[in-house]
């Protein structure tokens, strides 16, 4: 199986699609295939929910190519302001930041 990257999916998306005219439109679609995720795991259909997850790095994938930035970079660096934030705990296995 081919290894894709952040290039192929792009050039996969721009012969598949066309250019992009509009940044926001490609956040806008992960958006939309991140409401299918949650209907895939409401749903409790996880072979639906690993293909709609898929979707969504797809997308962003693009966005992060055209943007100029490797997005396992981005990840990186954000999980060492994360790390360095304090959290409060949900009860749910979310949370959010309080600094």
């Amino acid at each position: 199986m081919k290894q894709e990257t952040q290039a192929s999916i792009t050039q996969w998306s721009e012969d598949t699609f066309g250019p992009v005219n509009d940044l926001a439109s490609l956040a806008r679609r992960a958006h939309t295939e991140m409401d299918e995720l949650i209907e895939a795991l409401e749903a409790g259909d996880h072979a639906e929910a690993k293909k709609e997850a898929a979707d969504v790095l797809i997308l962003l994938s693009r966005l992060a190519h055209m943007l100029g930035f490797e997005l396992s970079d981005a990840v990186n660096e954000k999980m060492q302001i994360n790390r360095a934030r304090k959290w409060q705990r949900a009860d749910d296995g979310t949370g959010s930041h309080i600094d």
